[in-house]
């Protein structure tokens, strides 16, 4: 839709061909149906942001970026606001909106829309596009094609890896493809017996088992699920997990109390256990995490819950701490497409100018968003390499 408005602004005839009953299928899910349609960070803090390729990343920005994505949709009639994050929605908290700011432009733009198209073919001729080939085996001429497919991820809004079995056919390079920005499945049977318990304000790591090297490390808020964890900063943590080397084993380390050292969590323990000498252990943490977590805790610590505190050593107590600032969980994989917000991995970004998103090995074909090898972490990055790459690749379709 992007490209499409681009393209009608610079003159030329557009048709939009969709393969769905509607525009934006994926645009309606995003943000929980509120569409996090930006990120009102500033640049650096973006590129901080872009998992895959981010130096292919700065001409489509500067071309487009956050500033002018919002004042696109204000001026189409959907006002939008900035909550924590810096992530950007439409004030009416409806992805509706997003799509019918679209729409209105490409109207205006006298965008041609035909639904229910599927691309079967794109034509080549002499190394250069002639047009392409529908599912109905009608030949539509055209002088440049946008392949805008997306990736891989929620496959029932469309995107299903049919642009890559394009790309592919022209020649182009598809990188190995990834589920991204997707919950973990984790070993410990411990962690399906707290599903559903979210917990806040916790520290992040992930290590590899070969040569303890860091692979992420975030702070933020996660869910327990019946096969691992999910939520934010473990979807964050997802991406960087899907480049890393498959032949590793991954480690989870959470830190419930990232906000103290170990010599403060000690003197908290040490409060905590003072005014409760002859009370088991087990009745003595329900200030220290949510109830469902205590019996978790109590067991990794390898301390007997009806053990008294009294009798608790100096040796125990630093054990327990250990286990509060460093609880492990063994990653066994990732939960696939369906689940994924992105796609990581697609046509690779070598074969293509990012000065113009056109191919290098097919004139007058470009690409636009989430086929291309290009990802990032939630908060509206992703939305915005798909504007800020859409549009300039509309933009650059030359006059022939």
């Amino acid at each position: 839709m992007m490209a499409a408005v681009a393209a009608a602004e610079t003159g030329h005839e557009v048709v939009l061909l969709e393969k769905n009953e509607k525009l934006g299928k994926k645009i309606y899910i995003t943000g929980k149906g509120r569409c996090n349609l930006t990120n009102a960070c500033d640049r650096d803090a973006f590129f901080r942001n872009i998992v895959s390729n981010p130096k292919f990343l700065y001409s489509a920005y500067y071309h487009m970026d956050q500033e002018a994505v919002m004042n696109l949709m204000e001026e189409e009639g959907c006002p939008v606001k900035t909550e924590r994050g810096d992530r950007v929605f439409p004030v009416s908290d409806h992805a509706s909106d997003v799509i019918r700011a679209l729409h209105n432009r490409m109207d205006r733009m006298g965008v041609s829309v035909s639904l229910h198209t599927a691309v079967k073919e794109i034509c080549v001729r002499d190394g250069a596009v002639t047009g392409v080939l529908t599912g109905q085996k009608k030949f539509l001429n055209a002088d440049a094609v946008v392949l805008a497919a997306g990736g891989r991820s929620y496959p029932t809004t469309g995107s299903d890896g049919d642009g890559y079995r394009l790309a592919r056919s022209l020649g182009h390079t598809i990188t190995e493809i990834r589920p991204a920005l997707v919950p973990l499945c984790i070993r410990e049977n411990w962690c399906r017996e707290l599903q559903g318990l979210a917990l806040k304000n916790i520290g992040i790591r992930i290590t590899g088992e070969r040569d303890g090297r860091e692979i992420f490390r975030d702070f933020g808020e996660m869910l327990f699920t019946h096969f691992g964890i999910s939520g934010p900063v473990v979807l964050s943590a997802s991406s960087y997990l899907a480049c890393a080397d498959r032949q590793d084993t991954y480690t989870v380390h959470l830190d419930l109390k990232p906000a103290l050292s170990m010599e403060q969590l000690d003197k908290r323990l040490l409060h905590d256990f003072a005014g409760n000498q002859n009370r088991q252990f087990k009745n003595t943490l329900n200030g220290l995490f949510p109830v469902r977590m205590i019996p978790v805790m109590i067991h990794l610590s390898g301390i007997s819950p009806e053990k008294k505190i009294n009798e608790i050593s100096r040796e125990e107590r630093r054990i327990f701490a250990e286990r509060v600032k460093d609880v492990r969980m063994t990653i066994t994989g990732t939960r696939g497409f369906d689940e994924a917000i992105v796609t990581q991995g697609g046509v690779s970004t070598g074969e293509i100018n990012p000065s113009t998103m056109e191919s290098k090995l097919v004139r007058n074909l470009f690409f636009a968003g989430e086929i291309m090898d290009v990802d990032a972490l939630t908060g509206g990055f992703n939305l915005q390499i798909a504007w800020s790459t859409g549009h300039l690749a509309g933009e650059k379709i030359p006059w022939l």
